[in-house]
């Protein structure tokens, strides 16, 4: 039976706001990130979640917070659905590293392998169940790209899309929208073209 997979980009950070590479690093969200994960929440009433699945960094992991607690249920943080692993890059301006070549961190083959790895472990886990899983804008592009091998675009913060998982397949079912809810804003994966 095949796992639907309700996937969610987490809310606003200060980082984010200032265009910060944020990687690994674990700044929190900000007033704008905590609405907007109610804004999701208010967004699924009425759909049945079966379970909540969110990156262990903050900025997810809080957002999947709000709306489990709206759905009476409980969050699962995993590794796996961390952001890219910036490296030393973690914490700098993206003007700052116009031009740069990263000299660590993850590959973006590392990182799909690792998301997929991971998303697929969960699916397997819950058969013919509707789940939600937070994480981040890199992390979510790579999910994207191995289901359908084009280049996704860039995630508004809180802006969903579903895939779903069967006998270690990943399929999209429903692409990101074409006019997001709001305007994304760019993630960790640029800094992939860069190193």
């Amino acid at each position: 039976m095949a796992t639907t997979l309700l996937l969610a980009r987490h809310g606003e950070t200060d980082w984010n706001r200032e265009h910060r590479l944020q990687g690994w690093a674990d700044p929190p969200l900000n007033e704008l990130g905590r609405a907007q994960a109610h804004e999701l929440a208010a967004s699924l009433d009425g759909t049945r979640i079966d379970a909540v699945y969110a990156s262990d960094l903050q900025r997810a992991s809080e957002t999947a917070n709000i709306v489990a607690e709206e759905l009476l249920l409980s969050v699962v943080e995993d590794r796996s659905l961390r952001e890219v692993d910036l490296g030393s890059w973690s914490g700098k301006l993206r003007d700052d590293v116009i031009g740069l070549t990263r000299p660590d961190g993850e590959s973006r083959e590392q990182l799909r392998a690792r998301v997929v790895a991971g998303m697929l472990r969960i699916a397997a886990a819950h058969p013919g169940q509707t789940i939600l899983v937070v994480s981040h804008g890199g992390a979510l592009r790579a999910l994207e790209t191995y289901a359908t091998g084009r280049e996704p675009r860039a995630l508004a913060n809180c802006e969903t899309f579903t895939m779903c998982a069967e006998d270690g397949r990943l399929w999209l079912v429903e692409p990101a929208a074409e006019a997001p809810p709001r305007e994304p804003e760019a993630d960790d994966a640029e800094a992939l073209d860069r190193g």
